[in-house]
């Protein structure tokens, strides 16, 4: 089974946000209101946005995707595969940051 780099998790993770996006807009149309009354607020504390004493974890990713792709520009796939090579090493596929397949 082939190892993943971090360009292709960025990849990855920001395909899996434009789908949870679709749904979103699906629910805002037949609800007016539901991202910024609703959605917003549960997503802002899940990402850990307002949390400035303690750094980004890789949990907090993926909730910060969706929030970009919420927004006017969407996400960057370049800045979430540096994000991601802080987080879990360097770009190279190496055993430290390459996702093996297999134990999935």
């Amino acid at each position: 089974m082939p190892n993943v780099s971090t360009q292709q998790l960025a990849e990855l993770l920001v395909g899996i946000a434009r789908a949870q996006q679709a749904i979103i807009d699906a629910i805002e149309s037949s609800k007016a209101g539901f991202k910024s009354t609703h959605l917003a607020p549960a997503l802002t504390n899940v990402a850990r946005v307002r949390d400035t004493h303690r750094p980004m974890q890789l949990g907090d990713l993926p909730a910060r995707v969706l929030m970009q792709c919420m927004g006017r520009n969407g996400p960057s796939v370049e800045q979430i595969a540096k994000d991601l090579a802080t987080l879990i090493g360097p770009d190279e596929p190496t055993p430290t940051n390459t996702l093996d397949m297999t134990k999935l």
